[in-house]
């Protein structure tokens, strides 16, 4: 790969929560990274995707959706979603289809907020084309294209994966020239422990109803592999803020624990291509979502 023709760069997938930035991120890489669901504010942190092509290099990041913040956690959580506006090579701001620029004014006068973020291209994305009537797409673009500085404007499905072509064609029109930065044949950045965390935090998001997956936190304590058996044995701690809510994540007879675990323990077996034994724990760590120290361990420590 000549360097004169290659292209790589840092694209930050930006927008409001459930816009489909997780899901977006999976189709492009056509393997699954980030968790989804249908709640919003499901991803916590970032997350890089490497999409690797003939003729470019993408690092795209997903990003906890842009919401108004109360506890530490979400302020956190939007603080790294907003630091993303800089310090990247272009930014894709992702809405639902479904909303007008007036319903999300607020954020892109953040995105454009100043001279200098103005200078990292911009494409909105206009996701979820697959549940508007399709004669309302036109004038929606036009909409969306008096509402702020865009380098392009792509309607796409991710769900659909319906224009994903179109769409990385265009981000890679905008990456600065430069070899690749990663091997062709790595999807991700994020450790294994990592993957593994976040997909037992999915199973409770769609386990689960109201405020409890949002404050739950999820650590690997081990993770051990034994080639002589042909299994990964993985020890995983399930953190929630009161009491209360142990006895719903546990469930019944210990019922909506074992579905979570038998959920995610497929996920992590397609993930680590090996059996697993997943043993799952509930533990009682109060205010944990205001607690600085112990969102740093999750690389969220709040301001």
């Amino acid at each position: 790969m000549a360097e004169k023709s290659y292209r790589c760069g840092t694209v930050a997938l930006i927008g409001p929560p459930n816009s489909g930035k997780s899901t977006l991120l999976n189709a492009l890489l056509g393997q699954k990274i980030s968790i989804v669901s249908p709640k919003p504010q499901t991803t916590r942190t970032r997350i890089h995707g490497i999409v690797t092509t003939s003729s470019c290099q993408a690092i795209l990041v997903d990003t906890p959706g842009l919401h108004r913040a109360t506890s530490q956690l979400n302020r956190a959580m939007v603080r790294q979603a907003v630091d993303m506006f800089c310090g990247v090579d272009a930014i894709v701001f992702l809405v639902d289809a479904r909303h007008s620029p007036a319903v999300l004014a607020e954020w892109m006068k953040k995105v454009f907020a100043s001279q200098e973020r103005k200078k990292i291209p911009v494409l909105l994305a206009l996701n979820k084309i697959d549940l508007i009537n399709r004669d309302t797409l036109l004038p929606l673009l036009n909409q969306y294209r008096q509402a702020g500085p865009f380098a392009c404007l792509v309607p796409v499905s991710a769900l659909k994966k319906d224009g994903l072509d179109l769409l990385m064609k265009e981000i890679e029109a905008v990456l600065p020239f430069g070899p690749a930065l990663f091997p062709p044949h790595i999807p991700t950045d994020a450790t294994e422990r990592f993957l593994v965390a976040e997909m037992v935090r999915e199973k409770i998001f769609l386990a689960t109803g109201q405020e409890i997956p949002y404050e739950t936190a999820v650590q690997v304590e081990s993770f051990q592999e034994d080639p002589v058996a042909g299994k990964a044995v993985i020890h995983v701690v399930i953190y929630v803020a009161r009491p209360s809510q142990k006895g719903i994540i546990i469930g019944k007879g210990g019922g909506r624990l074992k579905a979570v675990g038998t959920m995610a323990r497929r996920d992590i077996e397609e993930l680590l291509g090996t059996k697993v034994m997943l043993k799952l724990w509930v533990k009682v760590k109060k205010g944990w979502t205001d607690d600085a120290r112990f969102l740093g361990e999750f690389g969220l420590a709040g301001k």
